[in-house]
């Protein structure tokens, strides 16, 4: 699919995708659209890769949100669909998923940050639910912020609509790492990095593990990692050649399978 709304690519181990509506990169309804697209292709192709980053062009903002044109009259119903198809692909990926963000982080923006598995934050970062100032919620940070950050601060996120800085994000848990604006790219391509000389099969049946564990009461959660890490994890090459590895003083070679 020709892209007009996003930079979509696939490098090293790592699926990247840009929003490219500087200055502000929007999402409209044809840009969602895009991600729904790209994000299924990374869902078909996870078994050659380590990583997905989502980032967007510019530096004046990660993205301000949906286009508020989208969210009025007969706009809204299809507005919701896509919009939400962005969260729904993203929660079946298994491989790691991480967010680079600078500048304005948004409304549907802010949302879709939050939905990865990891955020880095440029120092200047602003971040926020603006949506009840005009009127509306976030139904994505409505559902899913309180799983992630403490309650009390979610509530005062989403009622107050304030913005806050990138180091209070982190403070609160909803951002990973600050860094400085002039090193950004370079503290992403280190971030990744840290991801993409692990093994990709076992950062994918890690990250399941990890879900499994949350799920339910911890007895029925910890029996589901047991799960995995006898008949998935232990079935795998790399699990076997890093344990190998470690114990001859050696490099592992990971063949990803």
């Amino acid at each position: 699919m020709a892209y007009q709304n996003i930079i979509y690519e696939v490098k090293d181990g790592v699926a990247k995708i840009v929003v490219n509506r500087p200055p502000y990169n929007v999402l409209d309804i044809p840009t969602m659209r895009e991600m729904v697209e790209a994000l299924k292709d990374v869902k078909a192709r996870e078994s050659e890769l380590k990583a997905l980053l989502i980032t967007a062009a510019g530096e004046k903002a990660f993205s301000t949100g949906v286009d508020v044109k989208d969210h009025m009259g007969d706009k809204m119903e299809e507005m919701l669909e896509v919009f939400h198809a962005i969260f729904r692909v993203m929660a079946t990926l298994e491989i790691p998923t991480v967010a680079a963000v600078r500048g304005h982080v948004l409304g549907g923006g802010c949302e879709v940050m939050m939905f990865c598995d990891m955020v880095i934050a440029s120092e200047s970062a602003k971040i926020g639910q603006p949506e009840i100032k005009v009127g509306v919620y976030p139904p994505i940070a409505a559902s899913y912020l309180p799983r992630i950050i403490p309650m009390k601060k979610a509530m005062e996120l989403i009622l107050t609509g304030d913005v806050i800085s990138a180091r209070e994000a982190e403070k609160i848990g909803l951002v990973n790492v600050v860094v400085p604006d002039d090193k950004f790219d370079e503290e992403v391509e280190k971030f990744l990095k840290r991801l993409t000389e692990k093994s990709g099969i076992v950062l994918r049946i890690t990250k399941r593990a990890v879900l499994a564990g949350i799920s339910g009461d911890f007895e029925s959660g910890l029996q589901n990692v047991e799960c995995l890490y006898k008949y998935a994890l232990m079935k795998t090459e790399d699990a076997n050649e890093g344990l190998k590895a470690f114990m001859e003083k050696r490099t592992p070679e990971w063949r990803n399978r």
